[in-house]
């Protein structure tokens, strides 16, 4: 039995423009300049308050990257209920997932970097519940590159870490397999590219949703 841990946004749903929109709402709100899509990206996978606090140039959480991660997730849900700005699956992934789901020898799971609210959302918006046996979110863990949300979904599946795949979009994502001594496969369609994700130790690189299938049949998991 092997157990895969997908990262959410990037990888399963397209969601930089809508994290993109609320995120410089939240700067503009706060007096700061309307960061590039590009600087949002870059700290796509993060949680939260750190993803604040790292677009200020800030080393440390402080007393305003607080204020400004509640005013992030005050205003979410209203922007998202607008036109323009939901969180589709990348094309593909429905298929894959619905594979791999009815395989008896594997587990599924998500590691994310989203509140657990925000998973929930997700996975009741596109049929993920039943598929996901195990989770961990920002509530429930450090950030990543931190490896609880991946050894924590190992002790909660039994499965251990050398037996575990994590599919993610972010460089954060590979370190936290690795430093999880869990294998990391990085997907070419999200929002670090390429050459990122093999600097950060990706095992394998998934170009297309439908490469994951190949992938996991020669990774080491």
């Amino acid at each position: 039995m092997r157990l895969v841990l997908f990262d959410c946004d990037g990888t399963l749903v397209d969601s930089a423009g809508l994290i993109h929109e609320v995120m410089a709402r939240t700067f503009v709100a706060y007096d700061l300049p309307r960061p590039d899509i590009s600087e949002t990206k870059s700290i796509i996978g993060l949680t939260l308050d750190i993803a604040i606090a790292r677009m200020m140039r800030q080393a440390h959480v402080d007393d305003r990257a607080i204020a400004m991660t509640a005013y992030y997730k005050s205003i979410y849900a209203d922007v998202r209920a607008e036109a323009g700005f939901q969180e589709p699956l990348f094309a593909g992934i429905s298929d894959v997932m619905s594979t791999l789901s009815a395989r008896d020898d594997l587990v599924l799971g998500a590691v994310t970097g989203k509140s657990r609210r925000g998973l929930d959302v997700i996975s009741q918006t596109h049929g993920f519940t039943p598929i996901f046996a195990v989770s961990r979110t920002a509530d429930d863990c450090p950030s990543k590159p931190h490896p609880a949300m991946v050894t924590e979904c190992c002790a909660e599946a039994n499965i251990a870490a050398t037996r575990t795949i994590v599919i993610g979009d972010a460089i954060y994502d590979m370190q936290m397999a690795k430093s999880a001594g869990a294998t990391a496969i990085g997907v070419a369609w999200g929002y670090a590219s390429v050459p990122e994700l093999v600097a950060a130790g990706a095992d394998s690189i998934a170009r297309t949703p439908s490469d994951l299938i190949k992938v996991l049949e020669t990774s080491h998991g």
